[in-house]
């Protein structure tokens, strides 16, 4: 470099951008606070300083080389986009109707849009990348060779202002002209889920839904895709959309009395879901859109089934037997069953259990007894089960027949043994995976599992695995007799993880003589019967031949017996239930115990549910959060540190090649 080409960076090397600085300041002051009319004498000042600038520059461009050249390559495309940007905003404004008598946006309107918006978007990106060159040559205006890489980057910096000053403006002009706001909390409508789709594969009979919204709900969008998603499963089901106001009769007619309801109907039986017209006040019933759906199809398409629980041995009951009574309730239970279209009835000595159970028994449910049965009410549950009853059964650990005798038998030994099971009330604990509630040392007994097998009464469950973890409080274990009745099988269907040991001693450690294993915590039993043959299925027609074929209209009687045990009756009380991993075990045992397993499956719903974490989880996640990712972070920071050091070293010349070029 010369010593004239030092003088003139030294002493006015940013003359140019001075000039063009002062230029627009002076234009901006001729258009924006003095300019009005025909006078613009500023705004003329302001442009002659502009272009000022330009010869000004393109003389320095000329009379240089090297990196300075292209530094001043640079300087000149900034600014000759700054002029760009003034003459886009002279075609734009009423400078053109000083010079050529009218507007543009008179004659071209759109193009006057365009203009008025891109003209300052240009001078963004001439003034910004222009002062950050100018900031970053100037702390090396005496350095013996230009940094051009030190240029470039502030040349960056400017653009990537620039742009960001244009995107956040673009962003305030588009909030500013369309009103509107915007929920940034997570919500979707439910889909439906594969237990509502086989419900409606297995429609035999036509089935209306009737939906009723104005045409402006945004409710109405949601709805209508929900059905007509579940529509696809079958011809039987038939969707239409009313309007209240204006479908008069038919609103009369499914006793309808305002928009926002949904009516399903069939053969004369008809239910009604109210969701509402209104987002805000709808969203609750749209994440839960397909359990509510769901529990209307199956009190439509599945009507009149009842499952008893017995009373009077002490059991759980849906309130507190007495005040002193401070186990958790079956109030959840009740709702469950409820909602998949079942009445729910107690029954005990008093409503005929020592007699017979009721003919319309679907299930029969024994939840946590404290007593023991009488005889004749055990009798009564045999002779059920010997004609195809379906029972499920779930234990309480905690009680024995005799409580005097601390190792003597459980309760119902004797109707255990008759499905091939043993009930061992040692509780269990797990030190590695089980459920914080206390943060207690008394939560290992809470152990969560995830061990399903592929069983039918499971179906849901053996897909997700420690997806939906099942939760078992303070839980005995089950064990196969040798000398089960005859035609019996028995499954089991939920396993403890391997972690889990008998804690005999309710200390909640391991210790050398508690074994560790999968235990055993739940099982369906099944036995097959021999269905007597009706004699009127052979009867002779009047021609003498056999008819051959059976009356449909007769029920047909049940050919197996089944039956479900659990170990631990906490796993269907209030609070517990709300597991996903619980309910699904009620809802799908259920169905398999009344003959609906083909209806077993996931229920859709878009409310959060809370994440379950293990303890080894848990240490996972604390160690990563504290060390892993904030070292992750400084070793990314100091990699790219360490590049660029290497990448400005590479630019500048050794101490030896300097003292040369000087």
């Amino acid at each position: 470099m010369t010593t004239i080409e030092k003088s003139q960076r030294s002493a006015g090397g940013a003359l140019p951008s001075w000039l063009y600085a002062a230029g627009l300041l002076a234009f901006y002051v001729g258009e924006r606070l003095v300019g009005n009319g025909s006078f613009r004498a500023i705004s003329v000042l302001g442009a002659a300083l502009v272009l000022g600038a330009l010869v000004t520059r393109g003389l320095r461009f000329a009379g240089t080389t090297g990196d300075r050249k292209a530094a001043e390559r640079s300087l000149l495309a900034f600014l000759l986009v700054g002029i760009v940007s003034l003459v886009l905003y002279a075609l734009s404004s009423d400078l053109l109707l000083v010079i050529a008598g009218r507007t543009l946006d008179r004659g071209w309107p759109r193009l006057a849009g365009v203009l008025s918006v891109l003209w300052p978007v240009l001078m963004a990106f001439s003034v910004f990348p222009t002062m950050f060159i100018e900031l970053a040559w100037s702390s090396v205006a005496r350095a013996p060779k230009t940094e051009i890489v030190r240029i470039r980057d502030a040349a960056m910096t400017g653009i990537g202002l620039a742009g960001a000053l244009t995107f956040a403006v673009a962003c305030g002009y588009v909030a500013t002209e369309r009103d509107g706001k915007v929920d940034l909390s997570y919500f979707r409508t439910a889909r439906p889920g594969e237990s509502t789709r086989k419900i409606v594969q297995q429609l035999d009979a036509p089935l209306d839904v009737s939906i009723f919204y104005p045409p402006s709900s945004d409710v109405k969008e949601e709805v209508e895709s929900y059905f007509q998603d579940l529509a696809k499963e079958s011809p039987q089901l038939k969707v239409t959309t009313y309007d209240n106001a204006v479908d008069i009769s038919k609103a009369k007619e499914l006793n309808v009395s305002a928009n926002g309801i949904v009516v399903i109907g069939r053969a004369g039986r008809k239910e009604t879901l109210n969701i509402g017209v209104e987002l805000d006040s709808a969203r609750n019933q749209l994440r839960n859109l397909d359990k509510d759906v769901q529990k209307r199809l199956l009190q439509v398409a599945r009507p009149g089934r009842t499952i008893y629980l017995t009373a009077g041995h002490g059991e759980r009951g849906f309130d507190p037997t007495n005040d002193t009574d401070k186990r958790p309730t079956l109030r959840d239970l009740r709702e469950v069953l409820q909602g998949q279209s079942y009445a729910v009835r107690t029954i005990g000595l008093a409503e005929g259990l020592g007699v017979d159970i009721p003919a319309d028994a679907a299930v029969v449910m024994i939840i946590g007894p404290t007593q023991e049965l009488l005889p004749e009410e055990v009798a009564a549950l045999s002779r059920y089960l010997d004609k195809g009853g379906r029972l499920f059964v779930a234990l309480d650990p905690d009680v024995r027949a005799d409580p005097t005798q601390p190792g003597g038998p459980p309760l119902l030994s004797d109707l255990l043994g008759s499905l091939g099971l043993k009930f061992d009330p040692t509780p269990l604990a797990n030190d590695q995976v089980f459920a914080q509630r206390s943060y207690q040392k008394s939560d290992r007994g809470n152990i969560a599992t995830g061990g399903y097998s592929s069983h039918p009464a499971v179906g849901s469950l053996s897909k997700f695995g420690m997806r939906a973890p099942m939760i078992f409080v303070q839980a005995g274990h089950l064990e196969e007799v040798k000398a089960r009745p005859a035609s019996t099988t028995v499954d089991f269907t939920v396993r403890a993880q391997g972690q889990t040991f008998l804690d005999a001693n309710r200390d909640f450690v391991d210790q050398p003589d508690e074994q560790r294993k999968t235990w055993e915590l739940a099982a369906a039993v099944k036995r097959k019967l021999e269905v007597p043959k009706d004699p009127a299925d052979d009867a002779p027609r009047a021609d003498g031949k056999k008819d051959g074929k059976k009356d449909e209209k007769k029920k047909k009687p049940a050919d197996e017996m089944r039956a479900i045990v659990v170990a631990d009756v906490d796993v269907l009380v209030d609070g517990v239930l709300a597991n996903p991993g619980n309910a699904y075990f009620l809802l799908d045992g259920v169905k398999w115990l009344s003959g609906d397993e083909s209806i077993t499956g996931e229920v859709s719903s878009e409310v959060d549910v809370p994440v379950l974490h293990t303890r080894k989880q848990d240490q996972v996640w604390f160690y990563a959060c504290i060390f892993l990712v904030p070292a992750i972070v400084i070793g990314f920071g100091a990699l790219m540190t360490r590049r660029r050091r290497m990448g400005v070293r590479s630019s500048t010349p050794s101490n030896k090649a300097t003292k040369e070029a000087a």
